[in-house]
Formats: structure tokens, C-alpha cells, sequence
């Protein structure tokens, strides 16, 4: 038998046999994701370490109503991008990156104007700011964060401090 046809032959029962190991690799794979899913869910015998959040029932909380603040952004919806009360760049917080959202508080960081002590707006400077909802409850029949605050903590800011004073998300100011 000549070389070229040995080559095609060898070849061919090579890539058919590479095909069923990758079929083979993929199954277990699927098999292997499947169990490791199920080990999370809870579905074990309680002696796993991994910890699960379980969504809430129902509708997600948003932050406060939407009109709460006339000229407001991010009011009435769920892990608003962008927190505005409509005046000026202190009131606004951007690129919001929610780490919490559903349980009794939702935390987060963004970007913010900070205003240093004796400082004017205008000497302000855009930094990371910490985002904190939290009074969840009923705002107009529905579920929200009733009150939202953001704050610098690089700064020794805390949710308490002045800087941190929060803000009604359901009535407004």
C-alpha cells in the first residue's frame, strides 16, 4: 500500500477518534458542571461550606419612587447605574457598582464630587464614594430602599458623618 493512503487512513481514524474523546470531554464536562450546581444549591447533605443567597419572592426592591426628586436619576428602579438628585455634582453618584441588592440593605460604590473641608463645589474632586440603601419597606405599595446614602470613607467618612446625611428615596426632600 502506498504511503498517501496509509497517511488517509491513519489520519481519518485519528481525527474520528479525537472527535469521540472531545464528544466524551464535553459530556463529562456538562456532567461534572451539573453536579458541582447541585452541590451549591443546597441539595446536599448539609455538610458543604459553600454558602448560597436564595432570591427574594417577588418583585426586586428598586430605590425609592420614581418623582421622589423632580429633576432625580436612578429613583424607582432596581441597582440604579447612576444616583442623581437633580442638583448640584455632589448630589450625583455614577458608575455604580451594586455588591448588595435585596436583603435589608444595598451596598455599592460609584464616583462622586468630594468637597473637602473649607473647600467650594467647584474645588471638588471625582473619587470613589460608598453607597448604602437601606429602610427597606413599602414606598407606594411597593417594595424599595426608602433611604439612600453615599459617603467617602478613604476621606474617614461614615454613613453617620455629615457627608453621609441620607436622603429620602420615597418622599423626596
Amino acid at each position: 500500500m502506498n504511503r498517501a493512503v496509509q497517511w488517509r487512513r491513519w489520519s481519518g481514524s485519528l481525527l474520528s477518534s479525537l472527535r469521540h474523546y472531545r464528544r466524551t470531554a464535553v459530556i463529562a464536562l456538562v456532567i461534572a458542571l451539573g453536579l458541582g450546581a447541585a452541590a451549591c444549591s443546597g441539595g446536599g447533605n448539609g455538610s458543604s461550606s459553600a454558602t448560597t443567597t436564595t432570591a427574594r419572592p417577588g418583585p426586586q426592591p428598586t430605590l425609592g419612587r420614581t418623582g421622589a426628586f423632580p429633576a432625580g436619576i436612578g429613583f424607582g428602579r432596581v441597582k440604579p447605574a447612576e444616583i442623581s438628585l437633580g442638583g448640584d455634582p455632589t448630589g450625583t453618584l455614577s458608575r455604580i457598582t451594586w455588591h448588595s441588592w435585596g436583603g435589608s440593605q444595598a451596598t455599592g460604590t460609584g464616583t462622586s464630587t468630594y468637597v473637602g473641608p473649607g473647600q467650594t463645589v467647584a474645588q471638588g474632586a471625582s473619587e470613589t464614594a460608598t453607597v448604602v440603601a437601606f429602610d427597606l419597606g413599602p414606598c407606594k405599595g411597593s417594595p424599595a430602599y426608602q433611604q439612600v446614602t453615599w459617603y467617602f470613607p478613604q476621606h474617614g467618612q461614615t454613613p453617620a458623618d455629615n457627608g453621609g446625611t441620607p436622603v429620602n428615596a420615597c418622599t423626596g426632600p
